[in-house]
C-alpha cells in the first residue's frame, strides 16, 4: 500500500487585464482579482507560498505560487 507523505503544486497564474473596460478600471480589476484569490485560498484553508510577484509593464500581474495540493499533507515544501 502507498501513501502520500507531503504534496504540493506549483504554478504560474497570469492575471490579464480585460480589454472592454478602461486601462485604470482594468488595474483595479486585477487587484481585487488577486485579493479575492488570496482570500479564497485563506478561506478554504489551503496552506501556500508565495514564490514571485511580479507586475507587467502593461499592469498584469504573474504570481508563482506552491500551496497545498487537496488535503495533502505540505511536509517540508513550504518552508
Amino acid at each position: 500500500m502507498k501513501r502520500v507523505k507531503a504534496a504540493c503544486i506549483t504554478q504560474t497564474l497570469h492575471f490579464l487585464l480585460k480589454e472592454d473596460v478602461g486601462h485604470d478600471y482594468a488595474l483595479k480589476l486585477v487587484e481585487e482579482e488577486i485579493k479575492k484569490y488570496k482570500n479564497g485560498l485563506d478561506k478554504s484553508g489551503t496552506k501556500y507560498k508565495i514564490l514571485s510577484e511580479n507586475t507587467q509593464e502593461d499592469g498584469s500581474v504573474i504570481i508563482e505560487i506552491k500551496k497545498q495540493y487537496n488535503t495533502s499533507p505540505v511536509g517540508d515544501y513550504l518552508n
